[in-house]
């Protein structure tokens, strides 16, 4: 059965129906691809990782379309999808700003009496809570009546893209000048969100503390001094919540010493606060970043430096056989680290570089938690949006004023997934290990994951290569066996160049900074993830084949339904 339902044609036929303009290329090279899925034999659980997200300014949860996004995020997997955020403890008005934010959650009196106002920090949990998303709570940063900054410091930094990153150092990222009252305001906080939201959703959270204190842009004080601000905050935590699920460190990548350390301690150190043998530990986390560059004036990006950090982070927790079946969270897994940082370099986040490198990395991501043998619960992309900023600036976000990136169409594409892996292979896909030596630099990645839920099937297939440049489209033969009896109702799902893809409506409109009523509805509708319904998939002896394209940096989900 042949399926190419996408054409240059077809294309700028619907965008000239909806009066966008659209230019059409010529037809590139064509690979045939041949993808073989063995639908009654299943290889093992797939955990749906993804469900995890984060972002520096935790005051856009509140704003319109940072409420808009939310619900999209809620609407994944409703009470099952996370959120991660920086500054919720940072002293401030609520106001944003790039890498900053805000709730005044704590000050002191003139005399050094604390004083607790959740107003702002409730008003932000509250807008997780009403779009179907629980937080992922980060315990940080250092309030300024705590901060043990040396006199003179700054509190809130001035940090703006074009800035050195270091410049966001300021008086938050120091340790308290009393550990007693950094426990108290921990205690405080988290016996007000069991009065306010109850504790059997407040059990279903995440606690964590601060965000990749290996890293002396976040934290100013030594390892030990993390270690023990570590330990007073479990402590307080439980002691509000005895069953509140802790963890950490959320290092920044593998950790080095500094992770070494802080897994000895928690295994078999002794506990700051409580004086006796370990630390309570529920789940342990670490970051993994790409490393893209430019090469003859187009973006190449570092999968290999991505998933080589994955890797070292699993090693370094399976090593410690105390904490080596913990769940893991990788609290921060992105293609690079500047989310706030824009720039012709960072465009490619705006359209399908992004989405397809995401495909392709969650795959390698999933296959090396089976191969470290370890219990992988979270991978969170730190990606949100960011308030009244020009349209498609380049920021690493999931939405740009309230229209989505194709990047959020991969998650939905996720989400479509079954709890099951199948047995799938394609003759394109490039190794695990090729990959993680030298990225996609030769013939594209064209790879499969399929998975099963209850009698139907899922094939997810990408077009993937590191450089951003015009390459081959692929023909996918997929061979399925395992069907049992009875035709499959076919429908495809395409994140490419044209289709869930507002970027280039956006950019056939002349790319306007100002987009009125009517071409805000047209983007809008340009990046919707759409169905393509097929005729029904005629099964013989439990087999059957279709051919699909998939275009050059697209992802394509095949489903198969009983009919």
């Amino acid at each position: 059965m042949q399926i190419q339902f996408w054409r240059p044609f077809t294309v700028c036929l619907a965008l000239a129906l909806s009066g966008i303009a659209c230019a059409q290329s010529p037809p590139s090279e064509r690979s045939n691809v041949q993808v073989s899925v063995n639908t009654a034999q299943a290889v093992g659980e797939l955990p749906a990782v993804w469900r995890f997200f984060g972002a520096d300014e935790p005051n856009y949860a509140t704003m319109k379309d940072g409420r808009k996004l939310l619900r999209a995020l809620g609407e994944l997997r409703p009470q099952q999808v996370y959120f991660r955020a920086h500054n919720l403890l940072n002293t401030g008005d609520g106001t944003p700003a790039f890498k900053w934010g805000s709730t005044n959650a704590y000050t002191e009196t003139a005399d050094g009496q604390p004083v607790y106002d959740w107003t702002i920090v409730d008003g932000i949990i509250d807008a997780y809570r009403a779009n179907g998303v629980r937080p992922y709570l980060q315990i940080g940063f250092m309030p300024q009546a705590l901060s043990s900054a040396p006199p003179g410091t700054p509190y809130q930094h001035a940090w703006r893209p074009g800035f050195k990153y270091d410049l966001i150092t300021t008086g938050w990222a120091y340790p308290p000048k009393s550990y007693e009252k950094w426990g108290e305001l921990v205690y405080q906080w988290t016996l007000h969100n069991v009065e306010r939201y109850g504790r059997a959703e407040v059990e279903q959270w995440y606690f964590e503390l601060w965000n990749e204190a290996n890293f002396p842009t976040y934290w100013r004080g030594s390892p030990e001094d993390f270690y023990r601000l570590h330990d007073v905050s479990v402590a307080a935590i439980r002691r509000a919540l005895p069953t509140a699920r802790v963890g950490g460190p959320d290092v920044a990548g593998p950790g080095g010493a500094f992770m070494d350390g802080f897994l000895a301690h928690v295994a078999r150190g002794r506990n700051y606060s409580t004086g006796e043998i370990g630390t309570p530990t529920d789940f342990l986390s670490f970051h993994a970043k790409g490393r893209p560059t430019v090469v003859d004036g187009h973006v190449r990006m570092g999968i290999a430096a991505h998933l080589k950090d994955v890797a070292g982070g699993f090693g370094k927790i399976a090593a410690v056989p105390e904490l080596a079946r913990k769940p893991i969270v990788i609290g921060e897994s992105d293609p690079e680290g500047c989310a706030a940082c824009p720039g012709p370099q960072n465009a490619y986040r705006n359209g399908t570089l992004y989405s397809s490198y995401t495909a392709a990395s969650f795959a390698r991501i999933w296959q090396l938690a089976k191969e470290h043998k370890v219990n992988l619960e979270g991978v969170l992309s730190w990606s949100f949006t960011f308030e009244n900023q020009p349209w498609f600036a380049g920021y690493r976000q999931l939405a740009t004023n309230g229209i989505d990136l194709p990047v959020l169409n991969v998650f939905r594409l996720f989400s479509k997934l079954g709890p099951m892996q199948l047995e799938a292979h394609s003759s394109a896909q490039v190794s695990l290990q090729e990959i993680m030596n030298q990225g996609v630099s030769g013939a594209s990645d064209v790879g499969v994951l399929a998975t099963r839920a209850e009698r139907n099937v899922q094939v997810l297939l990408w077009n993937y290569h590191d450089d951003e440049l015009a390459g081959t489209d692929a023909t996918v033969s997929l061979n399925l066996s395992g069907l049992g009896r009875g035709d499959r109702a076919v429908t495809l799902w395409y994140v490419d160049p044209q289709r869930a893809n507002a970027f280039s409506a956006w950019k056939a409109m002349g790319s306007p900074q100002s987009p009125n009523e009517v071409q805000y509805q047209q983007l809008e509708q340009a990046s919707r993830l759409l169905p393509t319904q097929a005729k029904p998939l005629s099964v013989k002896s439990g087999r059957a084949t279709l051919d699909v394209d998939v275009p050059r940096q697209a992802v394509v989900l095949v489903e198969l339904t009983q009919s």
